[in-house]
């Protein structure tokens, strides 16, 4: 496979074509940005699973121009040499390169917390993203000198310390970035203008770093050929940068999209396709000399090794797939396609935990951020386990007391395994749920467990079976709201729809505006139906991490999908739904079908009629409290490690 054969980046040899993508690490740093052992273990864990070249998170040049720098890892002196040095030699032992990613900064995307302590910085003096009503303040030149040297005297930093080179941080939107884009750069000095004035902050610190560092250091660039909305750089500017930073001696390219306007570009949510910026880099690559790296939902191996031999690549990059399975790049080499852990795209684990001031982790892989502490050990005494659901909590829990040697029985009321998964897989935008669903049956098939279907629990069976440990994942079903008209025939519920159970008319309402509801009403409209999503908050997708609900926002307007918010319904009639709107204004919606999307409650849990008569009873996932996923597949993970 063109995958496993080695690539060159300058002078350095990379053993196969995977590069791990920068992503932030959250709390897994160290409070003063160094990298802790936790740290060093989750970035070994993709060393020793195959990665060829492996990118940390964003590191600080510099703490004081841009103080909401202060959260990036560290690269700005002499103390972070020493855990830098324990990192490259612990990947190297397994043939890994390693790039540290340099940032300038956040610039006008500072986060809210900063903005009030600090203010922002920026190019010039433009509206913050996350409060406009802020303005940044304009970098002196004298300021953006200081960061150009900074970046020289952080890539010596990471010489000293074994690094293998260097990748810069000038996409979505942040500072680095900011100078290159006319939007956000009015700058009058040598560093603003023209294209030439706008990269010349990012060609000082090509230079400086070259000057830093011993020959043949490289230096990777990464940065959105466009960012796909109107005042942003169009594709056309951005391969004449690539013309120029070629020139000025970089030594790859990581193409990618977007910006915080565009946040689903630079973080590809479901709704997007796969390889979804695959045909930027492969503008890229028709220009330049240089290999070029792609990056964007290409977690799956044919479509990542097509890329390659198609030559629209020369090296594929991988960020959460990695976070959901570490041994993805073995995996694939070794032909174990069926063992791969999917990347759900849900940010749940990952972004969303960062936003929370978490350490980094995974929905489907609890393990991620845990790598030394959750390791599978092998139980000290063989139990007897029954699970009894098989939905993603019940499935996870009977994969890991199985792996931990457990004798392991799963009863199913249905005839299938995948519980709400199944539902939820329905839209082709959701296939990666399918995969989950296929991953988690094919593990604990491959475990020895024994899954009985078509088996309804009962106290009196339970017993009978004596288990000597009960875990409950019994799931939960839909909310039928208290609402006039509710239960008549023409109404449905959002899992009746998805899995068929239903038939569906012409003209749609969808009551309710979460997640499930609009993607629901995505699934119909591209079958052609006409909807009208209800609302009773203020806004649609709140549930949702900010890529899924900017991207589903505006394909949701594409389909010309009717949205009212600050609405509420009085009652379902024979053919029409009568609402309230935010005036208090009765108004009838005409409507051959409705769909209920205002959650699930949880299911029968037997665990109060058996917890005085099992060894051990435990509850989880949604038949406890419906939350999300990644509550399903934790709550099983950490449940049957310990029992």
């Amino acid at each position: 496979m063109k995958l496993f054969e080695p690539g060159m980046i300058g002078k350095l040899i990379i053993k196969n074509r995977i590069v791990m993508s920068a992503m932030g690490i959250g709390g897994l740093a160290e409070p003063d940005g160094r990298l802790g052992k936790r740290a060093i273990d989750y970035y070994l864990a993709r060393a020793k699973g195959g990665v060829g070249l492996i990118t940390t998170g964003a590191a600080r040049v510099d703490r004081e121009i841009d103080p909401s720098g202060a959260s990036f890892l560290g690269a700005d002196g002499n103390l972070y040499i020493a855990s830098l040095s324990e990192l490259a030699d612990a990947v190297h032992d397994y043939g890994v390169k390693i790039a540290v990613q340099l940032t300038a900064g956040r610039g006008r995307i500072a986060p809210q917390d900063y903005l009030k302590r600090f203010g922002a910085v920026a190019p010039s003096p433009v509206p913050c993203f996350a409060d406009p009503k802020i303005i940044a303040r304009e970098l002196t030149t004298e300021e953006v000198e200081q960061l150009v040297e900074a970046f020289g005297l952080a890539a010596s930093v990471l010489d000293i310390a074994g690094i293998d080179g260097v990748e810069l941080h000038a996409h979505d939107g942040y500072l680095l970035d900011q100078f290159q884009t006319a939007l956000w750069n009015q700058r009058t000095d040598k560093y603003g203008g023209d294209l030439d004035g706008r990269l010349r902050f990012g060609i000082g610190i090509i230079s400086a770093i070259k000057k830093a560092v011993k020959k043949g250091f490289p230096i990777i660039y990464r940065f959105g050929l466009t960012h796909y909305f109107d005042g942003g750089r169009e594709v056309e500017e951005g391969l004449e940068i690539v013309r120029k930073l070629e020139a000025a001696g970089v030594d790859a390219f990581h193409i990618d999209a977007g910006c915080y306007e565009t946040r689903y570009w630079a973080a590809p949510p479901p709704t997007q396709p796969p390889g979804c910026m695959v045909d930027l880099a492969e503008m890229v690559k028709k220009v330049v000399k240089v290999p070029v790296i792609t990056v964007g939902k290409l977690g799956y191996p044919e479509l990542a090794e097509s890329v390659l031999q198609d030559g629209k690549a020369d090296f594929i990059a991988l960020g959460r797939p990695l976070l959901a399975d570490p041994d993805w790049p073995n995996k694939v080499r070794q032909g174990k396609r069926e063992d791969i852990r999917p990347c759900i795209g849900c940010y749940e684990g990952c972004v969303m935990r960062i936003y929370k001031k978490k350490y980094i982790s995974c929905a489907v892989n609890p393990a991620t951020g845990m790598e030394r502490e959750f390791t599978i050990e092998p139980a000290k005494k063989v139990k007897n386990v029954l699970v009894v659901g098989g939905g993603p909590a019940g499935m996870e829990a009977a994969r890991i007391a199985a792996l931990r040697g457990h004798g392991v029985t799963l009863w199913e009321k249905s005839n299938a395994l995948g519980g709400n998964l199944i539902p939820a897989s329905g839209p082709d935008f959701k296939s990666d749920f399918k995969d989950l669903i296929q991953y988690q049956s094919t593990q604990i098939k491959k475990l020895g467990v024994t899954v009985e279907f078509t088996k309804e629990a009962t106290p009196q069976k339970i017993m009978e079976m004596k288990p000597d440990v009960l875990i409950l994942a019994t799931g939960g079903s839909p909310v039928i709201p208290d609402i006039p008209g509710a239960r008549r025939e023409k109404v449905a519920t959002a899992i009746d729809v998805l899995l068929g159970r239903k038939p569906v008319g012409e003209t749609v309402v969808v009551i309710g505006g979460g997640l499930v509801g609009c993607e629901t009403a995505l699934y119909l409209a591209q079958k052609g139906k006409k909807i009208t999503i209800v609302e009773i908050l203020d806004n649609i997708v709140r549930d949702a991490f900010i890529s899924i609900q900017m991207h589903l926002k505006e394909l949701l307007a594409n389909a010309r999908i009717n949205i009212l918010t600050e609405t509420q319904v009085l009652e379902i009639k024979e053919e029409a739904v009568l609402i309230a709107d935010k005036n208090a204004e009765s108004i009838m919606v005409p409507a051959d079908t409705i769909v209920l999307a205002v959650g699930l409650k949880p299911k029968e849990n037997l665990f109060e009629d058996l917890k005085n008569y099992i060894p051990e009873v435990y509850s989880i996932g949604d038949c406890v409290e419906p939350h999300k996923i990644i509550n399903a597949i934790w709550e099983g993970f950490r449940t049957a490690r310990l029992v």
